[in-house]
């Protein structure tokens, strides 16, 4: 096994992974930046270093600074979580120049799939299903006229090195392309100093449906079932389930092996992520996410499995634990990102300190947080309070439970989008399993988050359901609660 483990990154994804070593007994070691000082990762760590001021690219984007730390500190392994520095080649190859072990796939699969025009044209030569589109980089805008026009519009305009629903334009006739191309081709150099950007069809009201694979170094991949991530803002996740409700066991088995095909296709190993659109029973690959996904845990439930765990073994050169046969699903698991964002400002970011926070538990509850109470969020990073992850006997049981919780938890100081899941939690359409990644749209979901809002600070008026009485407690707190004042 590895001897100590650097984690390259911070908040709740840091703990996880730390929590992972310490079963092992393994030493951890934090970096950090001033921004995340008296960060709760920071405390759990058994050495920590700081790395620079606040903004990322001054310290948690410092590739060399990193490896430094982990040359003073005899770490031999470093764990990229996700974001940050997790899906970049140049990073996981100065580790493995240091004699380091970058837990997760090899360079030359993060490069592969790290370009989506090479990745698609491998999958294509192995025979995955991929989106129809094109396999080059456009190199103007009329050549980005004459391909929509073969592909035929609605399409979708994507930068080849992006990510994060970063630098993805739907273009919906010839009027739009030009100032399209332009705008993704500014956002991908300026966000991943790549302007390649290529055309594929846009597919309509599809559902985001993403395989789980874990490989070892011997050539060994299995996949560990599916997530839905459908409901989404800005080509972002924020809610996701296991198992999706599109999937037959046929569909799962046939998909399943796809993504099996395509992590085998990149020479991939340590964990990772197949997306597909999927629409009326046609599934297209999407792309591989080259990391252990924000949403793991719900995998986690289902299985009984691991993941950060096997992700260390496979680093340290074991085999898995696991064939195909034995990854067999149990019960339901949902997953809400509890974010300090404001729904009803249409997600506007609302970093700011916590004065008041207090965690929901009981059966079947899993929170991954890196937060606590008096710690100010800071304004540099993703917004992420916590993760809501509830498991049960069946999806029913399992929607009442994320209720029950999204209920009790209680922020105070900053806004946050706990009332959002809990209008979610409650609408005909997801409760129905019918829904797609235009759902908020579609439902004018924010529009009711506001509703229900503005009619719970009525003192008069009782609210209508448990998805109002909660939003009572948690808008309430979030916007009205003032910091204790200090004992003198």
């Amino acid at each position: 096994m590895l001897n100590k483990v650097l984690i390259a990154n911070r908040g709740e994804i840091a703990i996880r992974i730390m929590r992972a070593c310490r079963e092992f007994g393994i030493p951890t070691v934090a970096v950090f930046s001033d921004a995340d000082a008296q960060a709760l990762f920071v405390k759990y760590a058994d050495e920590k270093y700081n790395i620079g001021p606040g903004p990322a690219s001054q310290s948690y984007l410092q590739k060399q600074k990193i490896i430094d730390v982990a040359l003073k500190c005899g770490a031999d392994g470093i764990h990229p979580g996700y974001g940050f520095l997790a899906e970049n080649h140049e990073f996981a190859a100065l580790c493995k120049k240091n004699g380091i072990e970058f837990i997760g796939p090899p360079v030359h699969a993060m490069e592969l799939m790290g370009s989506k025009i090479d990745s698609k044209k491998s999958m294509i030569k192995a025979g995955v299903h991929v989106v129809p589109g094109v396999t080059e980089a456009i190199a103007d805008h009329e050549r980005a006229k004459d391909i929509a026009h073969e592909v035929g519009y609605p399409v979708m305009l994507k930068a080849s090195a992006g990510g994060g629903g970063i630098g993805i334009v739907q273009v919906d006739d010839e009027q739009q392309m030009e100032k399209a191309l332009t705008t993704v081709r500014t956002l991908a150099k300026n966000s991943f100093g790549d302007d390649s950007v290529f055309i594929e069809k846009f597919i309509e009201n599809p559902r985001h449906i993403e395989f789980q694979v874990i490989g070892d170094k011997k050539g060994h991949v299995i996949h560990c079932c599916e997530r839905e991530c459908s409901v989404q803002r800005r080509h972002q996740k924020l809610i996701e389930e296991t198992p999706s409700c599109a999937l037959t066991p046929e569909l799962r088995k046939e998909i399943g092996a796809q993504a099996v095909l395509a992590a085998k296709t990149a020479g991939y190993y340590n964990a990772g992520t197949c997306e597909f659109m999927f629409r009326n029973g046609e599934y297209f690959f999407l792309e591989m996410n080259t990391r252990l996904q924000v949403e793991h845990p719900i995998t986690e439930q289902i299985l009984g499995i691991d993941l950060a765990r096997e992700q260390l073994r496979v680093a340290s050169g074991l085999e898995l634990e696991y064939e195909q046969q034995d990854i067999r699903s149990r019960g339901h698991a949902i997953e809400c990102r509890i974010n300090a964002e404001d729904p009803l400002n249409n997600f506007c970011p609302a970093p700011g300190k916590i004065f008041r926070y207090a965690e929901p538990s009981g059966p079947g509850i899993r929170i991954d947080s890196g937060v606590y109470q008096g710690f100010t969020i800071p304004p540099f990073y993703d917004s992420m309070i916590a993760k809501l992850i509830v498991w049960a006997e069946d999806r029913p049981r399992a929607i009442n439970r994320m209720k029950r919780a999204l209920w009790e938890f209680q922020i105070g100081g900053v806004r946050h989008n706990i009332p959002f899941h809990q209008v979610v939690m409650d609408h005909p359409a997801w409760r129905a399993g019918d829904y797609n990644t235009s759902f908020i749209p579609k439902y004018n979901i924010l529009e009711q988050v506001t509703k229900t809002v503005q009619e719970t600070k009525v003192p008069s008026q009782t609210p209508k359901t448990a998805a109002a009485m909660a939003a009572v407690q948690a808008v309430m707190m979030a916007a009205n609660q003032q910091p204790p004042r200090q004992q003198t």
